[in-house]
């Protein structure tokens, strides 16, 4: 078969294959960096003339050209699987929305829950001698996606890593509706988060409780970083990676050696990962590199998966936990601040892995823009804040104070040992709140 013969037939411009779309259909944007860059360049000349358009997408990484062309979203309405700043800004103006999921469950909305797409168009690298064009720096559930939408567009870009090792991270030619030859952008890099020395202190906890041969899945975020550079540090060797994100920390480790994978029970050798962002370094490091395995979201946040996987070891961020144990990490109250992700699959597939171990970390209190501090540790979660993970699946609770394990423990025993790690200038606050809710002894004080 010829497939330069039928790619040619397939070529269109971005123009016209923004003209594709029609008054109330849903369009598909990809997720994170494989966002389309010309399509929606085109798209927001045509979007004001068309009306009840929903457009999807998820780790938003710049604002859409759409969002400028109609500032009043009069033609049609944006739904986020995983909204980050540039989305957080428009939903507290009402001009996005969160789209609230368990990510490791997205494959599987896309093939029975769900409006399929009746556009779905991603960045993807150019197509190899075998038909295929490479998505696999964002494979998340764009196969799923791909496979039920009405009409495929491929944005070819030359600078696209391709990501090998895995499944589902590629689409055959045969499958795709039209090409655009893109502009070939640079992809969306990161700025390397610099932690602070809060964050310093609270990787220092998490660091002490892993072993030799861990499974890792840690994101993106000073805290994470400052992970990373502590492992760096230390002499923990052979550890493994079967995560959501990949970012620039396993990076700084592969290269350094303590990763190797040597251990993990399934998957040996390989690190496993949904999608990635981050540094150029991070990308040029994934580009037909072997040891990496993009993968859909169904199998890396799975937790039956993650469960059999030895060690394992789940490091993710929280906003506040209140005394009871339950983690937000999504909402201040009604201020949308981001989506759930997988934390609650790798909370609890960490926690049912052999010798596993899940940490929620966060610093203990905040300053706010007028120089108040404010716990992040509190008796009760206030009203419209959204928990993210519910007191009996918390597991591991670490702040610059230290850490503590909350499996097994009363309310009376996660309160003293909550109160035992927040901010000095709020314990004897919280042990008042705590009797007044009734879940505080008084022979502790």
């Amino acid at each position: 078969m010829d497939y330069n013969k039928i790619y040619k037939q397939k070529l269109i411009s971005a123009k016209e294959a923004a003209k594709l779309v029609k008054s109330g259909d849903y369009v598909d944007y990809s997720w994170g960096v494989l966002a389309p860059h010309d399509f929606d360049e085109a798209f927001a000349k045509e979007i004001t003339s068309l009306n009840d358009i929903v457009v999807r997408g998820g780790v938003e990484l710049e604002k859409y050209k759409i969002f400028d062309a109609d500032e009043k979203n009069e033609h049609f309405v944006y739904n986020s699987w995983h909204s980050l700043g540039v989305i957080r800004k428009l939903a507290g103006e009402g001009r996005a929305f969160y789209s609230p999921l368990k990510y490791s469950e997205l494959p599987k909305y896309y093939r029975t829950s769900i409006r399929k797409p009746n556009v779905f168009v991603t960045q993807a690298s150019p197509m190899d001698e075998h038909g295929y064009f490479n998505f696999g720096v964002s494979a998340s559930h764009l196969y799923a996606a791909i496979e039920n939408s009405d009409i495929v567009i491929i944005e070819v870009n030359k600078k696209v890593p391709r990501g090998l090792g895995g499944y589902e991270n590629c689409v055959h030619i045969k499958e795709v509706d039209y090409i655009i030859e893109g502009s070939n952008p640079e992809m969306i890099a990161l700025g390397k988060p610099q932690p602070s020395d809060l964050d310093k202190e609270v990787a220092k906890f998490v660091v002490e409780e892993l072993v030799d041969g861990a499974c890792l899945q840690i994101g993106i975020g000073g805290l994470p970083t400052a992970i990373g550079n502590e492992i760096a540090k230390s002499d923990l060797k052979d550890l493994g990676v079967h995560t959501e994100m990949y970012v620039d920390s396993f990076v700084e480790l592969s290269k350094a050696g303590i990763i190797t994978g040597k251990k993990k029970n399934i998957d040996r050798g390989r690190q496993v990962y949904a999608f990635a962002a981050g540094s150029k370094e991070l990308y040029d490091f994934i580009d037909n590199n072997e040891e990496l395995c993009a993968s859909p979201v169904d199998y890396c946040n799975g937790i039956e998966q993650i469960s059999a996987l030895d060690n394992f070891m789940s490091i993710n961020s929280a906003l506040e936990i209140d005394l009871n144990g339950t983690v937000s990490a999504e909402s201040s109250g009604i201020k949308h601040i981001s989506g759930s992700g997988g934390a609650l699959d790798f909370m609890l597939g960490a926690y049912n892995s052999k010798g596993g171990k899940s940490f929620v970390t966060l610093h203990s209190s905040r300053v706010d823009k007028k120089g108040k501090r404010h716990s992040n540790i509190v008796p009760t979660l206030i009203p419209g804040t959204q928990p993210t993970g519910c007191r009996a699946n918390t597991h591991y609770i670490a702040t610059e104070y230290g850490m503590v394990n909350l499996k097994g423990q009363s309310l009376w025993e996660r309160t003293e040992k909550l109160i035992s790690i927040a901010h000095p200038e709020f314990r004897d606050e919280l042990i008042k709140e705590a009797e007044k809710m009734r879940i505080w002894r008084k022979s502790n004080k």
